[in-house]
């Protein structure tokens, strides 16, 4: 029987410290501020694959005291929180957008966007990652895919921040920026939705003003979809490559051999995920009454918080746990799992094994140029800020690839 406790509510709570790592050592499960948390891989694999267990996500307001308002009653709605048929049927209307090979056809756009970003401070020497990088980026090509003006990055980007701040374990002191940003979001979808009801395109938007004109969903679920994708999508991958630049940097040799090999950006990714991922931990609820592994009673409703740094780096899951990109280790957690793996993992693997060998072949010798700013490391974290220096090198010139 684990006595562990681990203050996952806690701003100052380290996922990835000593607590959780020893914990790890004295048993696969222990107790948290959120219901109890699984440490060890083989004990999260199977968990993520259990019928007894339902995503759970739609606690998460009430589990911080907030049991009304704009927030929580989208909250409920969000794809995170369905289950069953209307999940299902969502998901089979997003899916052909999110599919590998439609991805795949924006690579060389995102090629492209990267050496743009990079053009704009390659020859200062300098750059605030998270400003000049990973958000442009992240929200630009989120613009391409649902169809979004790409001039407005800016603006959508904002909002997708301050609601991306529901993930976080400070959610109760942000809810006035989260539902600000909320209501932000909804009168700018409903715009979009307005002009693709008028003048349909090529476009994720027109697809699902269709679906919504023919029937298979309602205009709400159109809105709180939209608004979902958005945020999102902007928001995770943002954070996602703050944390591979910060990782790398940390482990000598790393960034040299992804500047030296462009086709490890893929692993690469996999491993930044395996061990610093955004989504610091995962939730599942019990449907029934559950015994796991003949030791821990959970009752229908109890919360089981899948905590992925520990998961992803458990040593008795693999050899040897140390980050290395030239290394397939066993599956990270930082997609979830089961029914509600995650819709964007595609566009999310993708974009990102494309920019960091980019970033690490224009900026050689790029390291931190002072701590930055970061979100706790728990619930979903990544930079808030992150400056960094290199030599200067020319912009490029003419077409790139």
């Amino acid at each position: 029987m684990s006595s562990r406790f681990l203050d996952l509510a806690d701003p100052t709570f380290d996922v990835t410290g000593p607590d959780v790592i020893d914990a790890r050592g004295e048993s696969w499960w222990a107790r948290s501020s959120y219901g109890h948390a699984v440490l060890r891989h083989a004990e999260v694999t199977a968990l993520l694959k259990d019928r007894r267990f339902r995503q759970g996500n739609a606690k998460w307001p009430s589990q911080n005291g907030i049991h009304s308002g704009m927030f929580s009653d989208w909250w409920h709605k969000v794809l995170l929180s369905l289950e069953g048929e209307d999940h299902l049927r969502m998901r089979r209307l997003l899916n052909p957008a999110f599919k590998q090979g439609a991805i795949a056809a924006m690579v060389p756009s995102f090629s492209q966007l990267a050496h743009e970003l990079v053009d704009g401070f390659s020859e200062r020497g300098s750059v605030e990652f998270i400003t000049e990088f990973a958000e442009p980026y992240a929200s630009r090509i989120l613009c391409r895919l649902v169809g979004l003006p790409e001039s407005e990055w800016e603006q959508v980007a904002h909002w997708a921040d301050d609601l991306g701040k529901s993930f976080g374990v400070r959610i109760k002191e942000d809810l006035p920026r989260i539902e600000a940003a909320l209501e932000g979001l909804y009168g700018y979808c409903d715009e979009v939705v307005r002009d693709r009801a008028a003048q349909p395109r090529d476009d994720l938007v027109s697809d699902l003003v269709r679906h919504q004109q023919e029937g298979k969903l309602s205009p709400e679920e159109l809105s709180v979809a939209l608004v979902f994708l958005i945020f999102a999508g902007m928001e995770t991958t943002r954070n996602q490559l703050g944390l591979a630049l910060r990782t790398l940097f940390a482990h000598p040799g790393q960034w040299e051999l992804l500047a030296a090999d462009p086709d490890l950006g893929r692993n690469a990714v996999e491993e930044v995920m395996r061990v610093n991922p955004t989504v610091t931990w995962i939730t599942r609820e019990a449907i029934e009454d559950v015994v796991l592994h003949d030791e821990l009673q959970l009752r229908a409703g109890d919360i089981v918080q899948v905590l992925s740094h520990s998961a992803g780096t458990d040593p008795r899951a693999q050899p040897d746990p140390t980050f290395d990109i030239r290394v397939e280790h066993p599956m990270h957690m930082g997609f979830g799992g089961g029914v509600h793996h995650c819709l964007g993992h595609w566009v999310a693997r993708m974009d990102m094994a494309v920019a960091l060998p980019i970033l690490a072949a224009r900026m050689p010798d790029a390291r931190a140029d002072g701590p930055g700013q970061w979100l706790p490391m728990s619930g979903n974290t990544g930079a808030i800020s992150f400056p960094i220096a290199f030599t200067p090198t020319p912009a490029r010139s003419g077409p790139t690839e």
